[in-house]
C-alpha cells in the first residue's frame, strides 16, 4: 500500500483531531494560578473556556494565544536569587530576551540589599542557599516590601525548609528542573493574574 494519506481521508482525520483540554485544576498547575484567580478571571469573562456539562474546560492552544496576546508591552521588572550561576543565567538570558529586566543575586543576603536598592514586580527565589537561606529571606522580605510577590524554585518541595516557608505564604512555586518555556510561562501567568483586564 501506497503511504500517502488520501485528501478525504486526510480531511477525516483532521476532524478527528480533538484539542488539548485542562480541567481547573490543570489550568492551575499550568499557569501557576489559585482556583480563586481562576474562578474570578472566569466571571470576568476575560479567559478562554467552554463548558462541557456543568465543568468548565480549558483549550490549551487557546490559552497560550490568550497568555500571548495580553503579554505584548507588558515588561516586569524581576529579581532572581539562586546561588547557581547557571541557574541565574538562564533566567536572566531568557527573560531579558522577552523585554523583562531581571537582576540576579547568588545568595538571600544580596537579594535583600537588591530589595532595598529597587522596585520589583516578581522574585524568584531558590530556597536552599548559603549566608541567608529562602526561608530567612521571606520573613526579612516581609518586614520590608509585605506586598511583593515571589515564586519559589525548589527541588525540595516536600522538604522541612518548605514547610517553613509556606507559613510565609502566600506564594507560587517552580519546581526544578525547568527550562526557558517554564520560566517565560511562570512570568506571563504571574502578570496576567496581576491584570487581568486589558
Amino acid at each position: 500500500m501506497s503511504g500517502v494519506i488520501p485528501d478525504g481521508w486526510r480531511d477525516r482525520e483532521d476532524r478527528f483531531n480533538m484539542p488539548e483540554l485542562m480541567t481547573v485544576e490543570e489550568l492551575g498547575k499550568y499557569l501557576r494560578f489559585t482556583r480563586k484567580t481562576i474562578y474570578r478571571l472566569l466571571k470576568q469573562g476575560s479567559i478562554p473556556a467552554i463548558k462541557i456539562g456543568n465543568k468548565w474546560r480549558f483549550d490549551k492552544a487557546a490559552i497560550d494565544r490568550w497568555l500571548n496576546q495580553y503579554m505584548e508591552g507588558v515588561k516586569a521588572h524581576i529579581l532572581v536569587i539562586d546561588d547557581d550561576e547557571m541557574i541565574r543565567s538562564l533566567f536572566k538570558k531568557t527573560l531579558e530576551e522577552q523585554g523583562h529586566t531581571v537582576v540576579t543575586a547568588g545568595n538571600g543576603a544580596e537579594g535583600i540589599e537588591c530589595v532595598k536598592k529597587w522596585d520589583f514586580d516578581l522574585v524568584f527565589l531558590d530556597l536552599k542557599m548559603p549566608r541567608l537561606d529562602g526561608d530567612e529571606f521571606l520573613k526579612q522580605l516581609k518586614a520590608i516590601k509585605p506586598e511583593l510577590p515571589v515564586t519559589i524554585i525548589t527541588g525540595y518541595p516536600g522538604s522541612e525548609m518548605m514547610e517553613r516557608a509556606l507559613k510565609q505564604g502566600p506564594f507560587g512555586v517552580m519546581g526544578k528542573p525547568f527550562d526557558s518555556s517554564d520560566i517565560i510561562n511562570a512570568v506571563n501567568s504571574f502578570l496576567k493574574a496581576r491584570q487581568p483586564r486589558r
